[in-house]
């Protein structure tokens, strides 16, 4: 999206903080955010997962801020509130499978730590809270999820983002504060986390088609998921950050692109892509092993971020992937090995401390 004028003055009139800042998606917030022309964009991250390879390219930029703190630490979160008019939550833990290994540490993190967040935003008199949220608080048989209701939450991460919209809504009425709940599906692009709770079939796929070895689809061709490229998931923040109307604040948005698609399209578009790499990538079968059935994936509409945030969406799942295959060639592989060896180094000191 292009600001008007009207709109960049306001970005170059405001300081922003973005939690998370080192990682995925929050990179490309602030990095947006600072070509914007943004005052000051502060980060907040503790590195667990983020990477200072991801702030590199601005990390140098005059109206950049990197802080190392964590937000379990409500010091740390005032401190780094203070002078921000604009807060973009995105520090979490982002891990399905670690929830249920250890959901008192996603409770932590994703619980307490947002709630820090707004606490620390409140005494800051911040102007707005923008948050992401997460699809995943819908179960797989509610097919439309229109009215914005969750199900029964299936995994201790989806608790956790469902429990950060309660706080955000009773801390919008208790105390005026301005929030906006973005609630992202499978979000995939350039600086993915392959471990992150975002599309982890993606790089999945991608790395066992860069290796020649097929890629398996267990579950049948109807359950279908909702893919976002990254520059979209910016799009809905930037959009957040700017509206001026009313009735779009101290709510909650589906963010996707509204399609739907199989595993088997999914693998066939990478195979497509990476083969302009590596020819022999074109030759390898993709396997059909259906061993699961599953209910049709819950569609995420988004009837309502379109009419009171004006979102709408650049990128197709197949444009996305067109523009970010060259990443996931070329970084992919060494972004999974840092992330196992970071994600081993964690469960070693947390063995330690037990």
């Amino acid at each position: 999206m292009q600001p008007t004028t009207d709109q960049t003055g306001r970005i170059t009139a405001a300081s922003f903080l973005v939690t998370g800042g080192a990682g995925f998606i929050g990179s490309h917030i602030a990095e947006r955010l600072l070509a914007a022309g943004a005052r000051k964009v502060r980060v907040l991250d503790n590195m667990t997962t983020g990477h200072f390879r991801n702030i590199a390219p601005f990390v140098n930029h005059p109206r950049f801020e990197y802080v190392q703190g964590d937000i379990r630490d409500i010091t740390a979160c005032n401190t780094a509130c203070k002078g921000i008019d604009f807060v973009l939550h995105h520090a979490a833990s982002g891990s399905v499978p670690d929830s249920i290994n250890d959901p008192i540490t996603t409770n932590n993190i994703n619980a307490t730590g947002f709630l820090n967040m707004l606490v620390a935003a409140h005494a800051a008199q911040v102007k707005r809270f923008i948050y992401a949220s997460s699809a995943s608080i819908f179960t797989d048989n509610q097919t439309t999820p229109l009215a914005g209701l969750p199900g029964n939450p299936e995994s201790p991460y989806a608790v956790s983002k469902y429990v950060n919209e309660l706080y955000a809504d009773v801390f919008s009425r208790l105390h005026g504060m301005e929030t906006i709940g973005l609630r992202y599906s499978n979000v995939f692009g350039q600086r993915h986390n392959p471990l992150s709770e975002y599309a982890a079939v993606i790089p999945k796929f991608v790395m066992q088609l860069i290796k020649h070895e097929s890629p398996v689809i267990d579950v049948d061709d109807e359950y279908s998921h909702d893919f976002i490229y990254i520059d979209n998931v910016v799009q809905a923040n930037m959009l957040a950050v700017l509206t001026t109307n009313a009735k779009a604040v101290n709510q909650v948005y589906n963010i996707t692109f509204e399609e739907r698609t199989s595993l088997n399209q999914l693998a066939k578009y990478l195979r497509e892509f990476l083969s302009s790499f590596d020819q022999s990538i074109a030759g390898v079968k993709i396997m059909n092993a259906f061993t699961q059935k599953h209910n049709v994936h819950p569609y995420a509409y988004i009837q309502k971020s379109k009419k009171l945030l004006g979102y709408n969406p650049s990128y197709s799942l197949r444009d996305g992937l067109l523009k970010s295959a060259g990443w996931y060639w070329a970084y992919l592989p060494r972004f999974v090995e840092e992330a196992v060896t970071k994600k081993q180094q964690r469960q070693q000191v947390a063995a330690v401390s037990a």
